[in-house]
């Protein structure tokens, strides 16, 4: 499986944030894409998980599912990590999974991300490195070959830093593949890097 992006042009605001962007991500295959704030980081992932329009150019997923659309095959790791505070911890992944059709059970996923004690409190009372870790749990929870994440690690603490770095070294071994903003390392020493420049 390959991602593959020719000569995409992002512009938000009416603005151009990037231009004539190409690059290609195989199964197995983490890319980094580092840059200045207003490079357009973000607005990539979200274009490729169909967040974004493509002002020009085109993505192409080969040796995917051809009747479903990119961003269907892919997670999103946003700087939001969208949860109902009222919501346990483990109703707020079972509202996930369900919404991303998967009914299989979220008591793994939780235990990947050391969540499974809280299981039953209430969202609410997370601190922001554990809701974090509630949304990195959906990655696991319904599997999905495209894991984009944007600053991962925002608000992690040192060992859910390297329990991350572990989740993410697994789902490439399984022949998944991730595209990550950051601006500093994410813990894959194989990663390449995109830069982009600052429009």
């Amino acid at each position: 499986m390959e991602l593959r992006a020719k000569e995409l042009t992002c512009n938000r605001g009416g603005r151009e944030v990037f231009r004539d962007l190409s690059f290609g991500v195989s199964t197995g295959e983490a890319m980094v894409v580092t840059g200045r704030n207003g490079a357009g980081k973000s607005s990539l992932l979200r274009m490729i998980a169909g967040l974004v329009r493509i002002a020009a150019g085109r993505l192409t997923l080969e040796g995917g599912e051809a009747d479903i659309p990119i961003g269907e095959q892919a997670h999103y790791l946003g700087h939001q990590d969208a949860m109902k505070p009222s919501l346990t911890v483990g109703e707020n992944l079972q509202f996930w999974s369900r919404f991303l059709g998967d009914e299989r059970g979220v008591e793994p996923a939780l235990e990947a991300v050391e969540l499974a004690p809280l299981a039953d409190l209430p969202a609410a009372y997370l601190s922001a490195g554990q809701r974090r870790r509630l949304s990195i749990a959906r990655l696991v929870a319904v599997p999905r070959p495209i894991w984009l994440l944007d600053e991962p690690t925002s608000s992690l603490d040192a060992p859910s830093q390297k329990r991350l770095a572990e989740l993410m070294r697994g789902h490439l071994v399984n022949g998944g593949m991730i595209i990550a903003a950051a601006h500093g390392t994410i813990g894959l020493e194989r990663a390449r890097e995109l830069k982009l420049g600052s429009a």
